[in-house]
């Protein structure tokens, strides 16, 4: 997300940042510039108007343009504002955070039209509550308007290991709910999660059975499901539900492939009411926080260190951790290693997850594309440790000539690619004895060394 929006953005306030003076001129041609990038990531106009107002009345007051460093001080204040227009200015920290500070069974209701990933989102909503918060957990579908949706919902329950209402047939939205509350109360749930039901567009009948649910159940959280992809129209269904059924906050589903981000920057402001979550993948675990300060650092290239470290620390199994330390204190790093930390780094997120995560990445986004580094490197290099056999793994040195021409026939790869992999691993494991002599506290502290995955130039 953001992709467009941050290489542009990075552009202009990049020229700016050269410059050892500015004009009020100079600040004019930003701002034009800014709006331009604003309106072709697809952020609502009235925002758009707003922001750029902001961001000018700062940045041509005497402190800026008298400043010793006046760029910088225009991109603290593009910062700001973005900050201010993804989180409002009465935000709070961990505003993003699912509010669960109500008498149990704490009942979020999720709303959203047809096709926005609802359902999903609330399996996924319905494993992180239970493994990260260790809530005991019920999810119940209310739609009985898409076909086996309340089924689908009782299979992703399964995958999530978060229990499901059992399906009733023919039993209406409004007896659901108060089936799944009574349930709720007699199981001792701590979070009841409702999947309501969507259409292809917002009508009154819709609207009418959302706000009958929500009388039913009385709701601590009502959470907008929002495909990000819709652009401007997932602002209108925004304002319309808001209208109605009355927020709480929004989930922000398919974030991944949606390259303007326009409407994460639109719906905090045309709503009043915040971004909570992210969907950022199709598995169950890719839901991550909105955090408004992180987010507008992705987009001003600035990164987001301490997503990524959270993100290791979510992922990393310690105790598997502490197990390559001590091999590659012995000088035992091999392949089969090697490949564990491949799968690591996709189940982070893949390579494109993180890079966006690392500062001043945005100045360096042609050449990141022109390279061509994205996830299937990850596979192809996981298909050639594969293709080898384990002696092969555990000792490279019996790589000649004919064995490497086997394993890239067998991987799909060239032998050109075999080499480049194995003298990436010759070079890591170097790296791993010397960084051994540190000892095992040292190599933890300092992670693993790069794993050299840039193609060929």
């Amino acid at each position: 997300m953001f992709e467009g929006l941050t290489g542009k953005l990075g552009e202009v306030l990049e020229r700016l940042r050269k410059r050892a003076a500015l004009t009020p001129g100079d600040v004019d041609e930003a701002m034009r510039e800014v709006r331009l990038a604003l309106l072709e990531a697809d952020v609502a106009l009235p925002v758009v108007k707003d922001f750029v107002a902001k961001v000018r009345e700062k940045a041509v007051g005497q402190d800026v343009l008298r400043s010793v460093t006046p760029g910088q001080m225009v991109i603290k204040i593009v910062h700001d504002a973005l900050v201010q227009t993804l989180a409002g200015d009465q935000a709070m920290p961990g505003e993003g955070d699912i509010d669960l500070n109500a008498p149990a069974p704490v009942v979020i209701l999720m709303v959203g039209l047809q096709g926005s990933g609802k359902t999903t989102t609330t399996a996924k909503l319905g494993l992180r509550l239970s493994q990260r918060d260790k809530k005991k957990v019920l999810m119940a579908s209310l739609d009985t308007q898409r076909p086996a949706a309340q089924e689908q919902l009782a299979v992703l329950g399964q995958q999530a290991g978060v229990k499901t209402l059992p399906v009733v047939q023919g039993q209406p939205p409004v007896d659901i709910a108060k089936r799944a509350m009574m349930a709720a109360r007699l199981e001792g749930i701590d979070v009841l999660l409702l999947d309501t039901a969507g259409r292809l567009a917002i009508d009154e009948a819709l609207m009418a059975e959302v706000a009958k649910v929500r009388d039913a159940t009385q709701p601590h959280e009502t959470l907008l499901v929002a495909d990000a992809m819709t652009g401007q129209d997932a602002v209108n269904v925004a304002r319309g539900f808001n209208d109605k059924v009355g927020l709480t906050g929004i989930v922000l589903t398919r974030v991944d492939g949606d390259a303007r981000g326009g409407a994460a920057l639109s719906m905090r402001a045309v709503t009043g009411r915040p971004i909570k979550l992210m969907g950022v993948g199709e598995k169950l675990d890719a839901l991550e926080p909105f955090h408004p300060d992180r987010i507008a650092g992705r987009i001003l290239g600035m990164g987001d260190v301490v997503g990524l470290v959270e993100k290791a620390a979510e992922t990393i199994e310690r105790e598997d951790a502490e197990k390559l330390a001590k091999k590659a204190q012995k000088g035992q790093f091999d392949m089969d290693d090697l490949v564990a930390q491949l799968r690591q780094l996709r189940k982070m997120g893949g390579l494109n997850s993180m890079l966006g995560m690392l500062p001043g990445i945005g100045q360096i986004q042609k050449q990141i594309a022109n390279a061509k580094i994205d996830d299937s490197l990850l596979k192809k290099q996981e298909a050639i440790v594969l293709s080898m056999t384990k002696k092969e793994r555990r000792n490279v040195k019996l790589l000649n000539a004919s064995r490497r021409k086997r394993i890239a026939a067998g991987s799909g790869s060239t032998v050109q690619e075999v080499n480049r992999l194995v003298k990436q691993f010759e070079d890591m494991s170097r790296m791993m004895k010397q960084m051994g002599k540190l000892g095992q506290k040292g190599l933890m502290r300092h992670g693993l060394p790069g794993l050299g995955l840039g193609r060929p130039r």
